[in-house]
């Protein structure tokens, strides 16, 4: 934790400023000194998102800003980061290649080369392209040093020692042809799912509501299926997530609702359906916008067979009495910084890289 002291102290205040923002847009705090500034900047920003990515609503951007607040707290990032031995070396420059699905889905990697002394080559998705560089700007502002390790780039990357890259299946191909000389972590596809064991009272299926529509369910760890036991009663998950209707009054949400139906519908596919949220029996873990797919299961033994086999498919489990590995509902959103995707260990990727050069 000793490498990097200034670095993390950024980092820390980054956090501070994200959870005084989001305070500050729910009117429950007063500004302290220079935040205006910051905060009207911050508010333009937010505002330009939303318009340039119909996805990310403001609601969704302050979802991320404060997970990001609680998790860049100064006793989480040293039980973290306390588990490694950083040592002073030559830094890498590190290409990230950001995905675009969900408001600053690629901070974790952002952060995991900076604290580990490297420098930060990013290609922005653009989807995504300007929440981030105003977030680098404020940690810059903290820590003056971090301006020489941090660049954005939009043209193909060139003069770097290892990659970080993030995107669909296609695109992972793409990404192994032309990076894969390189030190790589090279993300694909992959969905998250939750397992319904039936006893569940209504409060616990309704914070499986939180897993399946934040985001409008575009991130990987958002609950694209669900296993349910045979003879499960769908409607008592309906009514559990009934307070989530809202969503269809969202029309890139309500659009993708009206296709998939009529798709199910002129495919003479059976599916349910409650006014905003469609359940398909499949065997597949991609649903699509305003779908949510099941699969019953026998036995405990042949869903954990079924898990094991289709593991690398499965960003997270989500279930009402966890078991190791798994969450607990309503927390899918909410990883910490040690909860790394596809269970790849970005730091020690990267400590074990720098060794090699």
């Amino acid at each position: 934790m000793a490498e990097q002291p200034e670095s993390i102290k950024a980092f820390v205040k980054l956090g501070e400023f994200l959870g005084d923002f989001c305070q500050f847009t729910k009117g429950n705090n007063e500004i302290k000194g220079d935040q205006v500034t910051w905060f009207q900047k911050l508010e333009a920003v937010v505002g330009r998102a939303s318009s340039h990515n119909g996805w990310f609503t403001k609601e969704n951007i302050l979802f991320a800003f404060e997970q990001w607040s609680n998790a860049l707290q100064a006793d989480n990032l040293k039980k973290w980061l306390d588990r490694y031995d950083i040592q002073s070396s030559s830094p890498l420059t590190v290409a990230i290649i950001m995905a675009g699905n969900i408001p600053l889905v690629g901070f974790h990697d952002f952060l995991s080369v900076l604290v580990t002394g490297n420098r930060a080559l990013v290609k922005l998705s653009s989807n995504d392209t300007l929440l981030l560089p105003f977030l680098a700007e404020y940690l810059v502002s903290a820590d003056p040093l971090l301006s020489d390790r941090i660049s954005f780039s939009d043209e193909i990357l060139t003069d770097y020692d290892a990659v970080i890259a993030t995107g669909s299946n296609n695109t992972a191909r793409y990404f192994e042809y032309y990076f894969g000389k390189k030190p790589n972590i090279i993300r694909r596809n992959r969905n998250s799912v939750a397992i319904i064991q039936g006893d569940e009272t209504p409060e616990t299926l309704s914070l499986l509501g939180e897993d399946i529509f934040l985001y409008y369910g575009l991130g990987c760890r958002s609950v694209s299926k669900i296993l349910v036991p045979h003879g499960f009663d769908f409607d008592r998950l309906y009514k559990a997530i009934y307070p989530f209707n809202p969503i269809i009054h969202e029309n890139k949400y309500a659009n993708n609702y009206d296709y998939n139906k009529a798709v199910y519908l002129m495919s003479e596919f059976k599916f349910l359906d409650n006014g905003f949220l469609i359940l398909k029996e499949d065997d597949g873990y991609a649903s699509p916008i305003a779908t949510l797919f099941y699969e019953y299961y026998e036995t405990w033994e042949s869903l954990e067979t079924t898990l094991t086999r289709d593991a690398d498919k499965i960003q997270c489990i989500v279930s009402s009495k966890p078991r190791p590995g798994h969450i607990a509902f309503g927390e899918s959103q909410k990883p910490a910084l040690w909860d790394y995707a596809d269970g790849v260990d970005t730091v020690e990727f990267l400590l074990k890289t720098s060794l090699k050069n």
